[in-house]
């Protein structure tokens, strides 16, 4: 057989295309067998040093609760601390991890009562026969702790069933210059301070308030257990009259209408206070200097609309049948306003508003309004006070 030229011509070119001589067909397989292989040891490698990497790093992580720029801990024996067991303890790093756990989680505090609050109550002895019927209509002494701070002696009588009655102390060494107020208003700021130094036991709040104020106890306690006796509070009200508050501070509690100080501020308030009076001779009342040392020591005012100052005069039947949707706490200048109920005397009516009182003081002045759209009628009543109806639909605003 005869092999032409176009013949040798083609395999001379196959042969230069493939150095091994072979057919081109033939290392293609090969190749294609070759790859999966490699890739597969290619993954195999990356996972082992994927793996190796995982483990040096889990190995060398400090402790969670390792701050390597603070000052090293002082290690704690199992003495000095206690209800709390050393459980286990690990060696990371030259570093010692002390595992800690407490035997036993702290009880909560039972809530606050009557029994935890103490009374502060400024009085003069010039006033105090007219006076203190006020405190006898509110006042429990079987329940209640309180102080009635006078500036004079009276007499007294245990029967009288009244919190006892102290002088307070001297109070020439500070400068007074208020030509519009009486220098009683230092003796009457430094009451709670007072107070505090008799060293009562088991107290969370002072309640401050005048010979002429009158508290619904049930509601104050209401009002106190919203709050942690353990922390800073100052809680009151301002004024209902406009002017009163621009004059004074719209950020003070009356101490009128009363006001309550947290055990914890009262003691910070008695580090402080005779400087902090030092420091405002020109201050009109006793409750702008409270409010001034509460403002050093960077406490602002709770407001609570249910303490009512009524630095107002003449009949309270509009501001009572309106009261706000909050707690009735304490009534305030009864003397200078007319009776709360009509034909009868300022104490008789106070004496009527306890019979609604007991039966539901949570109730006590909360307005509803009902309307029959039949007869066009609006009714109001205001719980345990007065009942009111309107010809047309009047809408509370």
């Amino acid at each position: 057989m005869k092999v032409t030229q176009k013949d040798s011509e083609k395999i001379i070119w196959d042969q230069m295309r493939s150095p091994s001589g072979n057919p081109i067909a033939a290392s293609g397989g090969a190749q294609a067998r070759a790859l999966p292989k490699l890739m597969v040891w290619l993954i195999f490698f990356v996972s082992i040093t994927y793996v190796v990497y995982t483990l040096k790093l889990v190995s060398t992580t400090r402790a969670c609760d390792d701050d390597p720029f603070s000052i090293p801990r002082r290690l704690i024996s199992h003495s000095q601390i206690p209800n709390i067991t050393v459980q286990s303890g690990s060696s990371i790093q030259n570093q010692t991890v002390i595992v800690l756990r407490r035997d036993e989680t702290p009880e909560p505090q039972p809530k606050t009562e009557l029994r935890h609050v103490v009374f502060g109550i400024a009085a003069s002895a010039k006033l105090w026969e007219q006076r203190k019927n006020y405190i006898k209509i509110w006042y429990k002494p079987n329940e209640m702790r309180g102080i009635v701070w006078l500036d004079n002696p009276v007499k007294t009588r245990h029967d009288d069933m009244l919190p006892p009655v102290k002088i307070s102390g001297n109070t020439s060494q500070f400068a007074y210059t208020n030509r519009q107020g009486h220098r009683s208003a230092i003796r009457i700021s430094r009451i709670v301070s007072e107070t505090l130094r008799l060293g009562m036991k088991d107290v969370r709040w002072f309640v401050m308030g005048d010979d002429d104020t009158v508290f619904v106890t049930d509601n104050l306690m209401r009002v106190l257990s919203k709050y942690d006796h353990n922390q800073f509070y100052y809680i009151g009200s301002l004024s209902e009259s406009h002017l009163q508050n621009i004059y004074f501070s719209y950020g003070m509690a009356y101490g009128g209408g009363g006001f309550a100080i947290s055990y914890p501020l009262a003691k910070a308030l008695d580090k402080m206070q005779d400087k902090c009076i030092q420091r405002y001779p020109g201050l009109y009342g006793s409750d702008d200097r409270m409010q001034a040392c509460m403002a050093e020591l960077g406490v602002p005012l709770t407001k609570e609309l249910g303490f009512h100052q009524y630095d107002v005069y003449g009949n309270l039947f509009g501001l009572l049948a309106a009261h706000p949707v909050t707690p009735l706490v304490s009534l305030h200048h009864l003397d200078v306003v007319e009776p709360i109920f009509p034909n009868v005397t300022r104490v008789e009516a106070l004496q009527r508003l306890t019979i609604p009182m007991k039966l539901d003081s949570a109730a006590l002045m909360q307005q509803s309004i009902c309307y029959d759209t039949e007869k066009s009628w609006t009714v109001s009543v205001s719980w345990g006070f007065a009942g009111s109806d309107f010809s047309g639909s009047l809408f509370a605003t």
